[in-house]
C-alpha cells in the first residue's frame, strides 16, 4: 500500500519505476508465502476461463456508460480540484518514447504484474480473508464455499472502489467471489483474475486503450 501511494511521489517517470519495484517485491513475498498458504494454488478450469473472459468483456463493454470513481466522488462533494492522478493514463510509449526499450520494458512489467502477481495477492485478501472475516472474526473456520450475503456485497463493493472503473470492479468482485463459492476453493478465481488481466493487457496495448491502465 505504501509503494502504491509512493507511485505519485516521484513525478511521472517515478510511477513506472515504483510499479516495477513493487511488482518484484510483492512477487518475492508471495513466492516465500506459498508454503504457508495452501489455498493460493492456481486452478485451470473451464469455469475460470469463462469467468475470466466474461469479466474482461463486461469491463470493456460498460466503460463510458457510468462516471468513473473520481467523477463520482467529485459529484458528491468528496473530490478535490484539478485532475486526479488516477485519471492520468499509464502509457509508457508517451512517457519514454514510442517503441523505446523502456516503454516495452514497462509494458511487459505491467502485464506480468497484473497477470501473475496481482491475482493471487488480491484473491487471497479479498475473496478469502476479507469475505470470511466480515462474516466471522475467526475467519479460518468458515469454509470458502459458504455464502453470506452481507460480506458478499460489502466485499465486492470495497474491491470495486479500489478501481477507477468502480462499477466494473464491483461486478468483477461479485463474479470472482461467486466462482469461489461455486467451486469451494480459491484457485479458479486466481486463474480467472489472471485471464481477465492478461486479456485486458493485450487489449490495452493492441488497441491503445490506455485509460484502463490509469
Amino acid at each position: 500500500m505504501l509503494l502504491t501511494a509512493a507511485q505519485d511521489w516521484f513525478g511521472e517517470p517515478g510511477r513506472y519505476w515504483v510499479y516495477f519495484i513493487k511488482t518484484v517485491l510483492i512477487g518475492v513475498m508471495l513466492f516465500a508465502l506459498r508454503p504457508y498458504l495452501d489455498e493460493m494454488r492456481w486452478k485451470l478450469s473451464w469455469e475460470a476461463v469463462a469467468v475470466g473472459i466474461g469479466v474482461f468483456v463486461m469491463w470493456v463493454g460498460i466503460d463510458g456508460w457510468y462516471p468513473g470513481q473520481s467523477a463520482l466522488l467529485k459529484a458528491v462533494g468528496l473530490g478535490g480540484s484539478g485532475t486526479p492522478k488516477a485519471l492520468v493514463p499509464w502509457n509508457p510509449h508517451h512517457q519514454f518514447g514510442d517503441g523505446s526499450f523502456l516503454a516495452w520494458f514497462f509494458i511487459v512489467m505491467r502485464t506480468l504484474g497484473s497477470s501473475i502477481v496481482v491475482p493471487p495477492l488480491e484473491e487471497v485478501f479479498f475473496r478469502s480473508f476479507l469475505y470470511r472475516f466480515l462474516a466471522k472474526p475467526d475467519f479460518m473456520s468458515l469454509p470458502l464455499g459458504k455464502f453470506c450475503l452481507t460480506p458478499f456485497l460489502l466485499g465486492a463493493t470495497i474491491f470495486g472502489f479500489e478501481h477507477q472503473q468502480w462499477l466494473a470492479g464491483i461486478l468483477c468482485g461479485i463474479a470472482y467471489q461467486g466462482l469461489v463459492l461455486w467451486k469451494g476453493r480459491l484457485g479458479d478465481a486466481i486463474m480467472a483474475h489472471a485471464i481477465t488481466n492478461f486479456v485486458l493487457a493485450i487489449y490495452v496495448v493492441g488497441w491503445g486503450a490506455w485509460q484502463f491502465w490509469s
